[in-house]
């Protein structure tokens, strides 16, 4: 993926919130790979406020920023990329808008045939969920981690959603998810910073697996 981490955690805004900034310099300082702002509001100041700030924090920390859904506030903030939910023209138009170097990454379910379709339409990343019951997004329909193994050969980075917490995340690092993309797990918890912690430390290597690693 350009300009950003290979693995990691992949944190994603909860707003509208009046600590929005607080919550997410937290995430950060706990150890996000790459941050989303998703706003669905119709708020438009507002959401180009609050991206403005995002990104100048997602700046000091050196973490790619990605806005949902909006290519253009994407472009006005200066943000990294873009995530996108629906169709291949929305990727076309997001790519002639924000450029080569832009991450465009698309939702594609519980779809292997769909991210095959993106990937050749050009998305530098896929997501897949939700993998377990999420209060994010209620009506998902549920992805098995058996659609990790079986998306490896896309050769693009692929990002797990839905439910994961640090109980169930390593399931989906086994299977091959590149990113852990969590919401309410980290911005719903009253330790914003320690929950990103968590997730993030399910891709550092334990004490035993680095000494292994590392014998002559």
């Amino acid at each position: 993926m350009p300009h950003s981490p290979s693995r990691g955690l992949y944190a994603i805004t909860d707003g509208p919130r009046n600590d929005l900034t607080h919550v997410v310099q937290e995430a950060l300082a706990g150890g996000a790979s790459l941050l989303q702002y998703r706003d669905l509001s119709d708020d438009h100041a507002r959401r180009h406020a609050e991206a403005h700030a995002l990104k100048r924090l997602c700046d000091q920390f050196g973490v790619p920023l990605l806005i949902n859904g909006d290519a253009a506030l994407a472009q006005a903030v200066g943000a990294a990329g873009v995530h996108l939910g629906e169709t291949a023209e929305d990727l076309a138009g997001a790519r002639e808008r924000l450029g080569a170097e832009a991450i465009i990454g698309v939702s594609c379910f519980d779809s292997i045939e769909r991210a095959r379709s993106m990937v050749s339409a050009g998305a530098d990343y896929v997501s897949f969920g939700a993998f377990f019951p999420s209060p994010t997004l209620p009506r998902a329909r549920l992805a098995s981690p058996e659609l990790l193994r079986q998306s490896a050969a896309l050769r693009v980075p692929r990002v797990a959603i839905g439910g994961i917490t640090p109980e169930n995340g390593a399931i989906l690092v086994d299977a091959g998810a590149d990113y852990l993309a969590a919401v309410s797990a980290i911005f719903g918890s009253s330790d914003v910073r320690a929950a990103a912690r968590r997730l993030a430390d399910l891709y550092r290597p334990s004490p035993n697996e680095f000494l292994h690693d590392h014998q002559p």
